[in-house]
C-alpha cells in the first residue's frame, strides 16, 4: 500500500485491513477510510492495478469507503501518477505476486451483453446499449431523480436551489436559447421522460416530438404528457434520430444529454442528420459531456500511468456501454460542416458536478429502495459512478457544453 499510494503519513486518507489494523495518517482528519475486506482483493484489484478491478471490488462490497466518496474517486489518479515510475512499477509488481490469492471462486458483476458481431454505434447495437442503462427501471430512476425525472445537467443559477427548482430552470433555459415561440415544430432527440416536451409545450405552445431508445422511457412519457392533457401538441416514439432523415423539417431541435452516446466515428453523421431536420434559419440545440483532458497535452509517463490503470473503462463496462467523449472543438467543427453556423457555446461543467452531487446523495438517501429494486451490486455500483463523475466534473477533466447552431440556407 504504500508503494501503490504512499506511506500513512504522505495520505490524505486511511486504510483499514481485513485485521482490523488501520493506518491513519498523522495530524490532519482523513478525508476517508479506505477498507479492504480480506487479503485476495489486494492481489485481484492491483495486479495489475487498474480503476475497473478496484470498482467492481468496491461493487461487491469488498473494498468499500467510509466518508466521502468522491473524494476516493481520485485514488485511480493517484494510482496512475505513482505508476509513472518504471522502478516502482517493478517493486508493486513484486509485492503483488507475493500476497495470497482468493481461494474462492469470483464472477464479475453482470456487465452489458451487446451485439459484438454489430459495429460500435450501429442503430442496434446502440439501441441494446440504452436498453442496458435504462432497463433498470423508471421507478430506480426515479428514487434520485428530480419531480420531472430530467436526466442531464441541471442549471444553479445561484447554486443554492433544490434539484427541483435546478432542473426547471435549465429546462426554462433551454425554451430561451431556442427562442421557441407558439405554433413552432420542436424535436427532442434523445427526450427521456419527456421533461422538455412538456415543459415547452404548457409555456411555449409549441407542437413537439420525442424520440427515444428506451421503451421503457416513452411509455412513461406518453402517460406522463395524457395525465398533462397534451396528447395534441406532444408525442413520443422509440426512435433512432438516423431513422427521421428525410421527414419535414422542424423550426427548432434540441438534443439535450444524448450527444455523448453517438461516438466519434458518427459525429458527422450526427450533425448532418440534425442539419436535415432543422429548416433553413432554424435553430438546434446540442447540449451533451465533453472530454476536456484530451484537449491538453500530457508528458508520455502520465499517458503511460493512466493506460495502466485503464481509465474510464469501469463506465465504458457497467455504466454506459458504447459512450464517447469529444472535445467540444472536434464537435463545433463536425457541426459547421454539416451546415451549421455556431452561434453560441455555453460552458456548464460546475453546474453538471453540483448535479451530480445532488443525485448522490439522494440515491444515498433511498438505498433501501434502491436496493430491493437492482440489487446491493447494481446500487454501490450507481453510487460509484455518481461520485465518480462529480469528481472528474469538479476537477475539470470532463465538462458540458451547451452548443447552439443555426442552420444555414
Amino acid at each position: 500500500m504504500a508503494e501503490l499510494f504512499g506511506r500513512p503519513e504522505e495520505r490524505r486518507f486511511a486504510v483499514r485491513y481485513w485485521t482490523g489494523v488501520e493506518e491513519t495518517p498523522p495530524n490532519t482528519v482523513p478525508a476517508f477510510t479506505l477498507v479492504l475486506r480480506h487479503p485476495g482483493i489486494l492481489r485481484r484489484a492491483f495486479l495489475p492495478p487498474s480503476e475497473i478491478a478496484l470498482a467492481e471490488g468496491f461493487a461487491r462490497g469488498e473494498v468499500d469507503v467510509e466518508g466521502d466518496l468522491e473524494v476516493a474517486a481520485a485514488l485511480p489518479d493517484l494510482l496512475a501518477e505513482r505508476l509513472r515510475a518504471p522502478g516502482r512499477l517493478a517493486r508493486v509488481s513484486l509485492l503483488l505476486l507475493r500476497l495470497p490469492r482468493e481461494r474462492r471462486a469470483w464472477r464479475r458483476p453482470e456487465s452489458p451483453d451487446l451485439p459484438r458481431h454489430l459495429g460500435r454505434h450501429s442503430p442496434k447495437r446502440d439501441a441494446a446499449a440504452v436498453r442496458h442503462h435504462y432497463d433498470l427501471g423508471n421507478d430506480f430512476y426515479r428514487l434520485w431523480l428530480d419531480r420531472r425525472m430530467v436526466y442531464s445537467c441541471a442549471f444553479f443559477p445561484t447554486g443554492r436551489e433544490d434539484l427541483d427548482a435546478a432542473q426547471e430552470a435549465k429546462l426554462e433555459q433551454i425554451c430561451q436559447a431556442l427562442r421557441l415561440e407558439p405554433g413552432e415544430r420542436l424535436l427532442d432527440i434523445g427526450c427521456g421522460w419527456g421533461g422538455l416536451l412538456i415543459h415547452a409545450a404548457e409555456r411555449y405552445g409549441v407542437e413537439a416530438l420525442g424520440i427515444t431508445l428506451s421503451p421503457a422511457q416513452a411509455s412513461l412519457a406518453r402517460e406522463r404528457i395524457a395525465a398533462q392533457g397534451l396528447e395534441g401538441r406532444c408525442r413520443v416514439e422509440v426512435r433512432d434520430y438516423r431513422h427521421l432523415v428525410g421527414s419535414p423539417a422542424f423550426d427548432k431541435v434540441a438534443s439535450i444529454g444524448m450527444f455523448e452516446h453517438v461516438g466519434r466515428s458518427r459525429m458527422g453523421e450526427y450533425f448532418r442528420a440534425a442539419a436535415s431536420l432543422t429548416r433553413p434559419g432554424g435553430l438546434f440545440l446540442n447540449c451533451g459531456i465533453v472530454c476536456l483532458d484530451d484537449a491538453r497535452p500530457h508528458p508520455a509517463a502520465e499517458r503511460l500511468g493512466r493506460r495502466l490503470v485503464r481509465h474510464g473503462m469501469f463506465i465504458d463496462r457497467y455504466i454506459f456501454p458504447d459512450g464517447e467523449l469529444v472535445p467540444v472543438g472536434e464537435a463545433l467543427v463536425r457541426a459547421e460542416e454539416a451546415g451549421f453556423e455556431t452561434r453560441e457555446v455555453v460552458g456548464l461543467r460546475e453546474h453538471y458536478a453540483l448535479t451530480c452531487r445532488h443525485w448522490l446523495r439522494r440515491l444515498e438517501a433511498h438505498r433501501a429502495e434502491a436496493v430491493a429494486r437492482v440489487g446491493e451490486a447494481t446500487y454501490r455500483t450507481w453510487r460509484l459512478y455518481l461520485a465518480g463523475c462529480a469528481y472528474a466534473f469538479g476537477t475539470g477533466r470532463i465538462g458540458t457544453a451547451q452548443m447552439l447552431f443555426m442552420r444555414l440556407v
